[in-house]
């Protein structure tokens, strides 16, 4: 007789397995968190969670995502919010729970979740970020310079 065809799984093993691991792990939001955060996407044109300042990125993904809103042309102390991540533990977490998105930095724009800098840099190469902050008024294309 085989040993994978003599073992069985009673349904109480089984049952543990088939559980919901969400609710082992699960964060949840402070009200006066949600409320925080919603304040603040809804208040400015552009918010940028990130490690570090846009001065001093304290890694290279908010680095890259500084770099890239700049070479977009946004300017930073009027148009963007950006958030330390790394002052505040609660924010750190918390952000990822209200995104539903893992990374951090995060990119809002006009109170709408963009992405990470990953999506962020496909936006950019593909020419649909320079769109999205022209449509919403964040930056000007050459012609209306002129």
């Amino acid at each position: 007789m085989s040993f994978l065809r003599a073992t069985r799984t009673s349904s109480l093993f089984r049952s543990a397995f088939n559980a919901p691991t969400t609710s082992l792990f699960a964060r949840y939001i402070s009200t006066e968190m949600k409320k925080r955060l919603d304040e603040d996407i809804k208040a400015n044109d552009v918010v940028l969670f990130m490690k570090g300042t846009p001065d001093a990125p304290m890694c290279g993904f908010s680095r890259a995502a500084v770099q890239i809103m700049q070479v977009q042309g946004v300017d930073f102390p009027e148009k963007v919010a950006t958030f330390n991540v790394l002052e505040d533990p609660e924010l750190r977490e918390s952000i990822k729970e209200y995104s539903d998105w893992p990374t951090i930095p995060q990119i809002y724009i006009k109170g709408e979740f963009v992405g990470g800098v990953d999506i962020l840099l496909n936006m950019h190469q593909s020419g649909d970020l320079e769109d999205l902050l022209v449509k919403n008024e964040i930056i000007t294309t050459v012609e209306e310079e002129k």
